[in-house]
Formats: C-alpha cells, structure tokens, sequence
C-alpha cells in the first residue's frame, strides 16, 4: 500500500492548479498591501471597516460584522482599536436607544483617501503586467467565481 503501483498517475504538481496560482499572487498582493497600511498604523481589517462605514453611514457593529464576515466579537475589537486611533465614533441609534451606530471621525475622512491610494498603488505595482483589457477579463473572471459560490463576505486577511 505505501508504494504506487505503475497504473496509478503521477501525482500532479501544486503548478498544474489553479488555486496555487490564485493563492501564490493573492498573498503577495496582500501582504504587500498589508504591509504598507501597517506603516500608516492600520491593519487590512481596520481598512474594510473604514470603507464600510464610509460608504454605508450610521452602521451598527451587528450589520458590520455581517458585511465583513466576521463573528460580532472580532468587529467589536476592530472598531475599539478604531475608537482608540480616534478614527470611529459611536452614537446611540434616535430610533432605537439599544442600538449604536458606527460612524467615521472628521479625521477618519481625511485619511481615507491616502488609505484608498496605497490600495489603488499596491494594485497598479501588482498587475502593471497586464494591459487594461486583461485586468479587466481577470476581474470579470473573478466576479463570475465569487458569484458562482455565493461568496459575499468582504475579504479581510
């Protein structure tokens, strides 16, 4: 049992799948960009966080939690170590005194843009070998992935 017998295939090489290729780029693309944000002292988590309530004002920690994907308890330390950096402030909800809403700092604002731009630099370093339309097509291809296998969550690490 512990030998092969000269019927059974070769065992394929990690470059024949696709995942490996996926895996190989996405982690030095990550690590590039996570490396640059922690420069600026904010982790990729606290970035998506910023994001999120930027684009979708007076959040709760619940509803943020379920937008990234992550356990009510993982976001509660994201947002208190935003809190800290006073970058995110909480409100008690007008419409419901239980509840409260999360939302960007006047200085939060103003860092995000130069946020966005490390991102924006970090994706023109990494796929400058592509032309346009290619970065377009694996854009495309990649949507068309995450549709296919109902992958909604925001990616954080």
């Amino acid at each position: 049992m512990g030998s092969r017998s000269t019927a059974d295939p070769p065992a394929a090489s990690l470059e024949t799948h696709l995942g490996y290729w996926l895996r190989l780029v996405s982690n030095e693309v990550s690590g590039a960009f996570a490396r640059a944000l922690q420069k600026r002292q904010i982790s990729v988590a606290e970035w998506v966080a910023m994001n999120q309530l930027e684009s979708r004002a007076g959040l709760t920690s619940a509803r943020l939690a379920a937008a990234m994907g992550m356990t009510r308890g993982a976001v509660s330390k994201i947002v208190e170590k935003l809190e800290t950096k006073k970058l995110v402030s909480r409100t008690t909800s007008p419409v419901d005194s239980r509840f409260q809403l999360l939302s960007l700092t006047g200085q939060a604002r103003r860092i995000l843009p130069s946020l966005t731009e490390i991102a924006d630099s970090n994706d023109r370093c990494f796929f400058a070998a592509l032309g346009p339309d290619e970065q377009a097509s694996l854009r495309q291809l990649l949507r068309r992935l995450a549709e296919a296998h109902r992958i909604t969550h925001l990616p954080v690490d």
